[in-house]
């Protein structure tokens, strides 16, 4: 097949994948929204008056792209309400991770990443108030989740306000600026929609009480056997509860699945991370943009682009351990694991009768 026969053919499956092109913009936007936060949290007149100023960059990055994945509203004015709210939720949850980190740390030093079931429970559970509560929930997670990266304490909730209020301000002017190019696709039902309650619960907390479980049992693995990077294992447990028992087991294969196929990827780009690191961002925001396009429909696409570019800017930031790298593979595979006996063991939920 000839260079430009690969580019009919890609061009083709991207057409197959995302028709009208709208979600490659909604991806264009989201990584626009990164580098936007990234770059101005990196300014000395920004960062410069906090403790940690090293920290304001990917916080606020991080923020701002989530917070676009996160959002589908149809207007600008409501895509731009939503992205100030998942900000700020990202910035409470990146709070109460900050504000507890040393009263947890006296407890052992693994006990800080205890906060981060607070986060898991609230992905599921936030769903009952609508796509924004249920974006709100993932928010607060990854934010917990970047302040637990990053080690920030309460000396840094300053900078939490600050890294939020850019992040913000990165993700609404690109929405604004995309306008009627994107057509967010339809919000997938609610689980009370969906699901039948058990005993008395509603799906929502059930599903809340599984994802929070599974956390808790990674945490205390981790107090025992010492994990290597214990909270990929509690974001792939928490990301494959769904509404149904079934929907479970088919979103845990997936992310698997993706992960299987976009470590090893990002693994064989490393020496041009080393070399050519340029040219790893572009792959990487390429790889989003695919992420982007996939999530709605293909989550074993998406698992796998994300997971490419996780490996790939690990690598650009200075990680060069390939054992670290490629535990993300394992640990996301546990992490999938006892996401998926959480949901089919603790109240497992069934489909409405129809």
């Amino acid at each position: 097949m000839g260079p430009l026969a690969a580019l009919d053919a890609a061009v083709a499956w991207l057409d197959r994948i995302d028709p009208g092109a709208h979600r490659r913009v909604k991806g264009l936007r989201l990584v626009t929204a990164f580098g936007i936060a990234a770059l101005m949290g990196a300014l000395p007149e920004i960062a410069g008056g906090f403790p940690h100023p090293e920290a304001l960059s990917p916080l606020a990055g991080g923020i701002a792209l989530w917070s676009s994945v996160s959002e589908g509203r149809v207007t600008r004015r409501d895509s731009a309400r939503d992205l100030v709210l998942l900000a700020a939720a990202a910035a409470a949850g990146a709070g109460i991770t900050a504000g507890f980190s040393p009263l947890l740390a006296r407890l052992g030093p693994t006990a800080p990443e205890a906060v981060l079931v607070l986060g898991a429970f609230l992905v599921s559970y936030l769903r009952r108030f609508g796509p924004l509560g249920g974006g709100m929930g993932s928010l607060a997670y990854i934010g917990q989740l970047l302040a637990y990266g990053l080690a920030l304490g309460p000396a840094d909730l300053p900078m939490i306000g600050m890294a939020a209020l850019v992040a913000a301000l990165s993700a609404v002017v690109p929405r604004l600026l995309s306008g009627p190019a994107e057509r967010p696709a339809p919000p997938p039902p609610q689980p009370s929609a969906v699901a039948a309650p058990r005993l008395g619960l509603s799906p929502e907390l059930v599903m809340g009480l599984q994802g929070a479980l599974s956390a808790a049992v990674i945490v205390a693995l981790t107090g025992r056997f010492g994990l290597e990077q214990s909270f990929w294992a509690i974001t792939a447990s928490t990301y494959v509860v769904a509404s149904t028992a079934s929907a479970t087991i088919t979103r845990a294969r997936h992310r698997v699945v993706g992960t299987l196929v976009g470590v090893p990827l990002g693994l064989a780009c490393l020496p041009i991370a080393f070399h050519v690191p340029a040219l790893i961002w572009f792959a990487a925001a390429l790889a989003m943009v695919v992420f982007a396009m996939a999530t709605p429909e293909r989550y074993d696409i998406a698992s796998g682009a994300f997971a490419f570019t996780l490996i790939v800017t690990l690598a650009v930031g200075g990680e060069h351990s390939i054992s670290h790298l490629a535990a993300r593979v394992w640990e996301t595979a546990l992490g999938g694991l006892l996401g998926l006996a959480a949901a089919t063991l603790v109240l497992p939920l069934r489909p409405k009768p129809g």
